[in-house]
């Protein structure tokens, strides 16, 4: 209790001495103003570091860390861009682990699935029910940032300087005529598989690397174990740099936060509020509907798929982690719906490592978003590559959190959107990512739930069958009410 109310009293104390500091000017004119207003800054940090940030989790620290640098950026006004620079450090540290950990982790991933060949009906049926997801929410994604346009109210004033700002190597990334769809799905496949490295070309990253563990699943597995070894330890290890340069995302948000507010001023705090409520209004959408195809394509009753899953919500809206909500996942899908030990032992785990519509439909909104604050206008064929990227970026997207602002860079990049705009997101990734997250582990459920029915291993609950005895269902067979 004690501890608690030191929490809080160091929380006001804070805004109190944040709020003396914007009521001196913002900006301040004079220099012993502007030194005035540092100190109060300087007070207002050290008290939350020794009280209410004291042991606590770096979402936590992000979140400050936006709210500090938007008062910094109002306080101080395009002063506050000279410590832009270790903003830019950050992203610089996230862009340079992007590429070998997507290749490692999605060669891995592929290969781990299996002999192809043994995959047969359930397997299709299961990535037939990811994919046809994925493509909804990304389109669904799309369709409400453009519709409700979440980063459109900003000046036009404010946008032109904007991209004027954005760094070359961004701007050159989006130059060029953009190609026709035909000519941009053949141009997945690599001619030059070092080049498409060293030009950063995502998506024949990407297609390389599925293809790669989709070979090496075919080949004899003692002699590729040396293979899917070392990428497992380059996959650890940029997980690993990963979890350390994460933990400056606070100094780097509250830098980039602070530059950003100072220049262009509060209309971008407004557009971030927007934001959050379009991603979260999608996200809600696909948690409606996830109940409404079980319930189609099995009969099960809506509201007793949401009691039999609420559990493994709960878990994963606390963790941010599929995988570590597996266990729970599983337990759910046998025990409450019904679905045999079989088929939730082979989709469950499957859907945690590729099923990832939540991160899918999020991605699409904040590319649109971003573009739009920006003042860049994405033509049809920029939004079908947001849609092909965003699908097959998820699929690599790791079970951890904050894993999709990694997949994240590669949909920005790939249409030539600036990464700095992810600085604007940064301070509210954790709530999007508990949020995206149930919506991940409900889709995993939903397709195990789904496959089982069409295969008659869909059970009546409280009926398990025993280890090696013949699975006859109690529970309603295909095209037969629950």
């Amino acid at each position: 209790m004690r501890s608690g109310m030191g929490r809080l009293a160091g929380g006001l104390g804070s805004v109190v001495l944040c709020g003396a500091a914007l009521a001196l000017g913002r900006p301040a004119e004079s220099a012993v103003t502007k030194l005035i207003q540092i100190a109060l800054f300087a007070a207002a940090v050290i008290l939350l570091g020794l009280t209410t940030l004291r042991r606590t989790g770096v979402a936590n620290k992000i979140f400050a860390g936006l709210v500090l640098g938007a008062a910094v950026g109002l306080a101080f006004g395009p002063d506050a861009a000279l410590i832009k620079p270790l903003g830019t450090a950050f992203i610089r540290l996230i862009k340079m682990v992007v590429i070998p950990l997507i290749f490692a982790s999605l060669l891995v991933g592929v290969a781990s699935l299996g002999d192809m060949r043994k995959l047969g009906r359930i397997g299709g049926k299961t990535l037939a029910f990811f994919l046809a997801y994925y493509v909804t929410a990304v389109a669904l994604g799309l369709f409400l940032a453009n519709v409700l346009k979440p980063g459109e109210n900003i000046p036009e004033s404010v946008q032109a300087e904007l991209k004027a700002n954005y760094s070359e190597d961004v701007r050159t990334l989006g130059a060029g005529e953009r190609p026709g769809v035909i000519e941009m799905l053949v141009d997945i496949i690599p001619d030059n598989p070092g080049d498409a490295f060293v030009k950063a070309n995502m998506l024949q990253i990407i297609f390389l690397a599925m293809f790669m563990g989709v070979v090496i699943s075919f080949l004899d597995r003692d002699k590729m174990k040396p293979v899917l070894s070392f990428f497992e330890a380059i996959n650890d290890i940029m997980i690993r740099i990963v979890e350390i340069v994460i933990r400056l995302a606070p100094y780097a948000v509250f830098a980039l936060i602070a530059a950003v507010v100072g220049t262009f001023g509060a209309d971008i705090l407004m557009s971030l509020l927007r934001y959050c409520a379009v991603v979260i209004s999608g996200l809600l959408v696909l948690a409606v509907s996830y109940p409404g195809v079980v319930s189609v394509f099995t009969r099960f009753p809506y509201l007793r798929f949401w009691r039999g899953i609420s559990k493994a919500q709960l878990i994963a809206f606390s963790t941010s982690s599929s995988s570590a909500t597996l266990p729970v996942s599983m337990e759910c899908a046998e025990e409450n719906l019904g679905v045999s030990r079989q088929i939730a032992s082979f989709i469950l785990p499957l859907g945690a490592t590729v099923n990832m519509n939540g991160t899918a439909l999020y991605q699409g909104v904040t590319a649109v978003f971003i573009a739009q604050v920006y003042g860049m206008n994405l033509g049809i064929s920029d939004q079908l590559v947001i849609v092909l990227t965003a699908t097959l970026a998820s699929i690599g997207t790791a079970g951890a959190p904050a894993m999709g602002v990694l997949m994240l860079i590669i949909v920005l990049k790939q249409v030539g959107i600036p990464l700095e705009g992810i600085a604007l997101i940064l301070g509210v990734e954790r709530i999007m990512d508990m949020a995206r997250t149930v919506i991940n582990v409900t889709g995993d459920i939903a397709a195990a739930t789904v496959i089982a029915h069409s295969e008659g291993e869909l059970h009546s609950v409280g009926k398990p069958v025993a280890p090696g005895a013949p699975e006859s269902p109690a529970g309603p067979q295909p095209g037969q009410p629950w």
